[in-house]
């Protein structure tokens, strides 16, 4: 059992920053894959990014690549995401989530989720 925890969440203007943090308790993340998800009001919940926490490989959704970067840090077993260039439409529900499969893009694939973090980019 995997319990996950994220943080970071807030206010941000447009084109700002800022940057999610997913904790894991009970145990580490060996041998998962970590992603992160959001979900706006009225939408469907959207892969945003995910990482191999074995082998460090990560995966993006295209239009993220450049402006937000995943990574791990296995000292303090979490999983960052560095969000830049914010835009209003990206004001969502980020969610963190881990699964031991290989289709890291897919939520359904996904075992553990964690409470969820209020990104809003407004002015």
């Amino acid at each position: 059992q995997v319990q996950l925890v994220e943080s970071g969440g807030g206010l941000v203007q447009p084109g700002g920053s800022l940057r999610l943090s997913c904790a894991a308790s009970r145990r580490t993340f060996s041998g998962y894959v970590v992603g992160w998800f959001r979900q706006a009001p009225g939408k469907e919940r959207e892969f945003v990014a995910a990482v191999s926490w074995s082998g460090g490989t990560t995966y993006y959704l295209g239009s993220m690549k450049g402006r937000f970067t995943i990574s791990r840090d296995m000292t303090k077993n979490t999983v960052n995401l560095q969000m830049n260039s914010l835009k209003p439409e990206e004001t969502a529900v980020y969610y963190c989530a881990a699964q031991a499969g290989p289709d890291y893009s897919d939520s359904r694939q996904y075992d553990y989720w964690g409470q969820g973090t209020q990104v809003t980019v407004s002015s």
